[in-house]
């Protein structure tokens, strides 16, 4: 059995045929879905998605960095408050994108830090977006510096020093439909990789791979990721 350990499941791109999808995905073979929050506004879908299947959808919690905005700490409040009511896989999806925008990076920076505070004392591994920040979020990461600190780098398109990095903290890669975009350079670094420190992901509804390229991602497309 396959698992997709990064999915937004509960986007709107699925709400025409979402228990479908689920389907189609459980007839390829993938039978487990891990489901990272964004912010405050995807938390209901991700929660009543997770009731309506839950023996195979698995909700984390954690503010987005491209949800850190002037009006973070209201969104992080209601993060630790859901923290607090009830379990979660994981404390994600969290971390640093300075992709569109650098405004808020100190913001992303605060708010990545203290979740990695609360994913300590719950004892929750983090996921972790970097993009354009791998070596910033490596370095804060390694700054921490607490051996429980466990978790994954979600959609890890880095070079092979970064990957080894990650890997000496203790963390997995996690590897989706870029890895089969020809340019990504993926291929090549991945083979010099240990099979143990990877974990296959979607990322639906973004980044279908190969043959799905420029398509709705779904959670049946990790075949071939794999």
């Amino acid at each position: 059995m396959l698992i997709d350990t990064h999915a937004h499941l509960y986007s709107k791109k699925f709400d025409h045929d979402r228990e479908e999808m689920l389907q189609r995905a459980i007839a390829a073979g993938v039978g487990q879905f891990l489901l990272p929050n964004i912010d405050r506004e995807s938390i209901e879908s991700m929660l009543a998605l997770e009731a309506a299947h839950p023996d195979r959808c698995h909700a984390m919690m954690g503010l987005h960095p491209c949800s850190v905005q002037a009006n973070y700490q209201e969104e992080l409040a209601v993060v630790r408050d859901w923290l607090d009511k009830r379990p979660f896989l994981a404390v994600g999806e969290i971390g640093i994108d300075l992709y569109w925008d650098k405004t808020y990076l100190e913001e992303q920076k605060e708010a990545f830090l203290l979740q990695v505070e609360w994913a300590l004392e719950l004892d929750l591994p983090i996921v972790i977006h970097a993009r354009e920040s791998l070596d910033l979020l490596i370095e804060l990461v390694r700054g921490v510096g607490d051996k429980r600190l466990r978790g994954v780098f979600h959609c890890f398109t880095g070079s092979l020093a970064q990957a080894q990095a990650i890997i000496e903290l203790g963390f997995y890669l996690g590897i989706g439909g870029v890895a089969t975009y020809k340019n990504s350079g993926l291929t090549e670094t991945l083979a010099q990789l240990p099979l143990s420190a990877i974990i296959l992901e979607t990322d639906a509804p973004y980044l279908a791979p190969v043959p799905k390229r420029g398509k709705r991602n779904e959670s049946a497309y990790v075949r071939y990721v794999a």
